[in-house]
């Protein structure tokens, strides 16, 4: 958890430092900056405060959040992806390389972006040509 202690006059850097990552921020707060005190220049008040959570609110949304599970409507599609396939018969023990593996439709196997990664690796078990590269089937 990363968190942000802000002396700064405004609120925009406590609001930049969601974008970057903070899950907590101190700010000082003063119900009016007239009473003065060490903390006084860069310490908000409350409407300012107010804003301030506001934005931080909008930012996080506007973030959003990461997921890598599937939609449905992204499983229905992935028949139009591009994903690792067998494409010749290979004994376990065996080498993956340009000839018996390739970038095809569907996609049921390992993205493309492994490709250069398995190339080189060695089978862990006789795969049949037409079948997807999976993590499992590689030593």
């Amino acid at each position: 958890m990363v968190g942000w202690t802000d002396h700064s006059l405004r609120i925009s850097v406590p609001i930049a430092s969601i974008a970057l990552g903070a899950c907590i921020i101190e700010k000082h707060l003063t119900l009016d900056r007239k009473l003065g005190g060490p903390d006084a220049a860069f310490s908000l008040e409350l409407e300012e405060f107010k804003a301030m959570v506001k934005s931080v609110r909008e930012v996080e949304k506007a973030l959003g959040e990461v997921s890598y599970d599937l939609t449905e409507k992204m499983k229905k599609s992935r028949k139009f992806s591009r994903s690792l396939f067998v494409v010749k018969d290979i004994k376990a023990g065996e080498t993956f390389t340009e000839e018996n593996v390739r970038s095809i439709r569907p996609g049921y196997g390992l993205p493309p972006k492994y490709y250069d990664v398995i190339l080189g690796k060695k089978v862990k078990t006789d795969i049949k040509k037409g079948s997807p590269l999976t993590w499992e089937l590689i030593n």
